[in-house]
């Protein structure tokens, strides 16, 4: 009966040391599925923006009563994808304004960033006054020699986790750039 007893006891024994291993296994898995979830499975927007600007060509002509001018930029747009996966772009515009009027376009081909990694894609843009024209303010600002030009975009993908999940971001890129047209240089550039 003694080693009955003790058997019975040193089963009891076993099966609760069985389960506590099963227990802290459990809490283990939890534990590392969670760490998971918030930092590697956690997807976030990518970053959009200029990476550089230069102004290639800039031609005025203020001898008429409405002045004009013909301007193209050289730029390098930095996409960074900062996700644990690849993020696939499709095509894209970014558009160039003054004030509310859209002056000229950059288009973007569809394309890749690899997993936690930048793109730099070049594009020229050409802007031209005909298109912005129409602004109240144009004809003081040429005279003054500063035009403050915007620049928005917004690059629409997927970033693609395991080849299991697909989470699609848009990420925006606005910027103003004010260009200097007595010496051709751009004299201040913000992006947020």
């Amino acid at each position: 009966m003694v080693d009955s007893e003790e058997s019975e006891e040193l089963r009891h024994k076993k099966r609760m040391r069985r389960l506590g291993y099963a227990a802290a296994f459990t809490v283990f898995l939890t534990a590392t599925g969670l760490a998971l979830s918030l930092t590697v499975m956690h997807i976030k927007n990518p970053k959009f923006s200029f990476g550089f600007v230069k102004i290639e060509d800039l031609s005025l002509d203020s001898s008429n009563t409405t002045p004009s001018f013909s301007m193209r930029f050289d730029a390098e747009i930095a996409v960074k994808n900062i996700n644990f996966g690849p993020f696939e772009y499709d095509k894209s515009a970014i558009s160039m304004s003054y004030g509310e009027r859209k002056g000229g376009e950059a288009f973007m081909s569809n394309g890749e960033v690899k997993v936690r990694s930048t793109k730099v894609i070049k594009v020229t843009v050409d802007l031209a006054s005909n298109n912005v024209s129409g602004n109240s303010k144009f004809a003081s600002d040429m005279k003054m020699g500063f035009l403050t030009l915007t620049d928005h975009g917004i690059l629409d993908g997927k970033v693609h986790l395991m080849n299991v999940f697909k989470k699609k971001k848009s990420p925006q890129m606005n910027c103003t750039i004010e260009v200097n047209l007595e010496t051709k240089v751009i004299q201040e550039w913000k992006s947020n």
